[in-house]
């Protein structure tokens, strides 16, 4: 991807090399293991797919609104910086706030792939390494088609954001590989899963929606495998060590929840990062979008059994308790299920155009 296409210097926030003291562990046990999770490697194995096929790249975006949201989902609307503007700059905020989104979504999946391959060269069980190996084909096939979004129908780009950048660094550097599982499979991924979910549900560019739901159907897995790894290794552990991972949660958490701000991206609008992040931090619709960002988070951190005093009061800090109740397993499956619907829509879609060729060759 050229760097040219990129709204602010890349240099900013590129990082070439990054020191991990990583220690590479074997298995020579290849007959024990999980059956949970070979059963999630087998549908890690299946549940592979071609983006050119999958996805109908053909379809057009609309530049000044690329995911079809009503302005009410524009961060800054209402504020009296989106009333003084004309129709023109309300469609660039668009684009760039779509554009912004889905450039963190592309880095947040580079960061994923790299995550990944570290988890099959650290982790210690043999399961784990196989449903790592699917992962990281998944999240190369992510980075794919955020990229190839951004480059043939947005045609803007953004470098990663610094809070998501400090939470890979540590997801990256730390030799610890459940801290990378925590940070990656449980936060990173989990967030992400309900920022697609907002695009899949609510958007009604049809290219975007799809690209989401079918990312969203990888990711569910992905949780999984963090989930279904953690709980059965954290009982294990000591309370000065869980008490660190708690605290790392605490801190990550916070990091994703202000990683949707886009200060730089405010900035390289030319309408002032301050008083646009004064406004988006008020704004109820976008207080009710943070919360919802954290719906996959909180029953996947109560179900590893990291589940203290101290992230208990900082979700309740947060407003976001509430999720704790919910089933994380049901919700892995429903977003499963979403996208074999977008496959029957597809489907649905192709029958129709090849009726209309025959009838116009008849």
């Amino acid at each position: 991807m050229s760097t040219s296409k990129y709204t602010l210097p890349l240099e900013n926030t590129q990082w070439d090399l990054v020191g991990a003291g990583v220690t590479t562990v074997f298995n020579w046990e290849y007959d024990k293991a999980r059956d949970n999770l070979l059963a999630l490697y087998e549908k890690g194995k299946t549940k592979q797919w071609n983006a050119n096929e999958r996805l109908d790249w053909s379809i057009d975006v609309i530049p000044s609104n690329p995911m079809g949201f009503p302005d009410y989902y524009v961060s800054i609307y209402g504020s009296d910086i989106w009333n003084k503007m004309d129709d023109k700059e309300r469609g660039t905020v668009r684009l760039h706030l779509d554009a912004w989104r889905f450039s963190q979504f592309m880095h947040g999946e580079q960061g994923a792939l790299i995550c990944s391959a570290k988890v099959v060269q650290t982790v210690p069980d043999i399961d784990s390494k196989f449903y790592a190996a699917t992962q990281v084909f998944d999240e190369a096939r992510h980075v794919e088609v955020f990229s190839r979004y951004l480059r043939e129908k947005l045609g803007v780009l953004y470098p990663i954001n610094p809070h998501l950048k400090t939470l890979l660094d540590q997801a990256i550097t730390d030799s610890r590989w459940d801290l990378t599982y925590l940070a990656m499979q449980v936060i990173i991924e989990g967030l992400a899963l309900a920022a697609f979910g907002t695009i899949r549900d609510l958007a009604t560019e049809p290219l975007g929606r799809a690209i989401n739901a079918y990312v969203m159907q990888d990711e569910a897995r992905h949780v999984a495998f963090g989930r279904l790894a953690l709980r059965d290794y954290y009982p294990n552990l000591s309370e000065k060590e869980l008490d660190e991972r708690e605290q790392f949660a605490v801190e990550a958490c916070y990091l994703m929840r202000d990683r949707f701000l886009g200060e730089e991206m405010w900035d390289n609008l030319g309408l002032g990062a301050d008083a646009c992040i004064e406004y988006v931090r008020h704004s109820p619709i976008m207080q009710q979008y943070q919360k919802r960002l954290f719906s996959r988070i909180v029953p996947t951190i109560k179900a590893i059994g990291l589940w203290g005093p101290r992230i208990q009061q900082a979700f309740t800090d947060m407003g976001i308790m509430e999720f704790a109740e919910l089933d994380a397993e049901q919700i892995s499956k429903a977003d499963e299920d979403v996208a074999a619907e977008f496959d029957k829509l597809r489907a649905q879609r192709g029958a129709y155009v090849n009726s209309v060729i025959q009838s116009a060759e008849a």
